[in-house]
């Protein structure tokens, strides 16, 4: 048993990190589209102005993606992201009816409660956050 156990230490915290990684890019796109209109839809939109609600919301998904991509502020970014995916849930979809595989919103709820997840799992192995705080313990 204890050599299984060493190998979910060992890999939990490098999954977490691909976890982390793999959403932050997916996420990345979705702040792309709304501020650079990268990559184009099969319904191009227009870029809308930075300090409108969808220009807010890309920075937001972009920038917060690129955070999480290096694993830099893993949590509180994290956080952020989680209500505001929540907040778009409750703006966009629900009110097109209950359940989310009808209204489209699986995809918002699905990324609220990961980067929930993330707030309070943190970024794995493989982040900036981690390498600091092994770093400020002296560990090497």
């Amino acid at each position: 048993m204890a050599n299984t156990d060493s190998f979910y230490a060992v890999w939990s915290p490098r999954v977490l990190s691909v976890l982390r990684i793999v959403v932050a890019l997916l996420m990345m796109q979705h702040g792309a589209q709304k501020l650079f209109g990268f990559p184009a839809g099969a319904q191009a939109t227009p870029t809308p102005p930075l300090m409108s609600m969808m220009g807010f919301v890309g920075i937001l998904e972009f920038f917060g993606g690129l955070l999480l991509l290096l694993g830099l502020f893993t949590r509180p970014v994290a956080f952020i992201l989680s209500g505001l995916l929540a907040v778009a849930y409750f703006m966009a979809h629900a009110p097109q009816g209950f359940w989310p595989v009808l209204n489209r919103g699986e995809l918002a709820a699905l990324y609220s409660f990961v980067f929930l997840y993330l707030a309070v799992a943190g970024g794995g192995s493989w982040s900036v956050d981690y390498c600091w705080r092994r770093g400020a313990s002296g560990q090497h």
